[in-house]
């Protein structure tokens, strides 16, 4: 059986790349940092979309593993360890800072710059010899990444270097047959969005093609053609729905 591992997989899209993996006959490992409600509702959200008892029972293992901390990242990287292999990672936990710049302190920016980034690096190191040839690691970025946005810049930059990450990490893994790749989603209907004004999500939808948010299996979707893909590497994938494009 192949081990995958999500992070911030206990609600939005992370619970549905769970989901997603669970399909695909993976065992999964899913992260989540502060919310214990979302994880303890993780399971029972996953029953109710079909999912079997004995198949959570045996197949999903929910691991509290805050990507701030340094310690919480290391004890992760030991459980994953005793696994023997990862066959699939899902770089997916993420936080935001809704800040001007001026407004922005050193803590606050390296804290985003911690979790978005510099803890996913230190992860795959940590795990460098578990994940075997012929693996996918898939980051999970964003459109803000790629159109700058003056609501979040430490967020954008974040997901800019995940994208770079990405793209750089295919060098330290050529003539593996492991494939790295980012999705880049554009605004996808989460909490994070559902709780915006109104008309900050009128906004957004007018510079939408598509005219909607994203749904979360659409990104899970995308996540699942770079496990099929073999030769998909390297590549940032825009899911977007034509986002700046009308």
């Amino acid at each position: 059986m192949k081990n995958a591992l999500v992070t911030g997989g206990t609600k939005g899209i992370g619970l549905a790349i769970v989901a997603m993996l669970l399909r695909e006959g993976y065992y999964v490992v899913a992260t989540y940092a502060r919310d214990l409600t979302a994880a303890r509702q993780c399971r029972e959200t996953l029953l109710q979309q079909g999912f079997a008892p004995n198949h959570l029972d045996t197949r999903l293992q929910i691991v509290k593993a805050d990507q701030a901390s340094s310690d919480e990242m290391s004890d992760l990287a030991t459980f994953l360890k005793k696994l023997h292999h990862i066959d699939c990672l899902v770089l997916n936990a993420g936080t935001t800072l809704r800040k001007s710049l001026d407004e922005t302190t050193d803590a606050e920016w390296e804290h985003i710059m911690r979790v978005n980034l510099n803890s996913n690096v230190f992860l795959i190191r940590d795990l460098l010899g578990v994940i075997p040839n012929g693996s996918r690691i898939v980051f999970i970025g964003s459109q803000m990444g790629i159109h700058p946005h003056a609501a979040s810049l430490a967020y954008g930059v974040s997901k800019a270097a995940v994208h770079a990450l990405a793209q750089n990490l295919v060098k330290v893994f050529e003539k593996t047959a492991t494939t790295v790749n980012a999705i880049a989603p554009g605004f996808v209907e989460t909490e994070w969005q559902r709780d915006k004004p109104q008309e900050i999500r009128e906004r957004i939808l007018q510079k939408t093609a598509v005219a909607r948010f994203a749904y979360t299996d659409e990104i899970a979707d995308a996540v699942r053609f770079c496990l099929h893909n073999a030769f998909l590497n390297g590549s940032v994938l825009e899911i977007n729905g034509g986002y700046c494009h009308k």
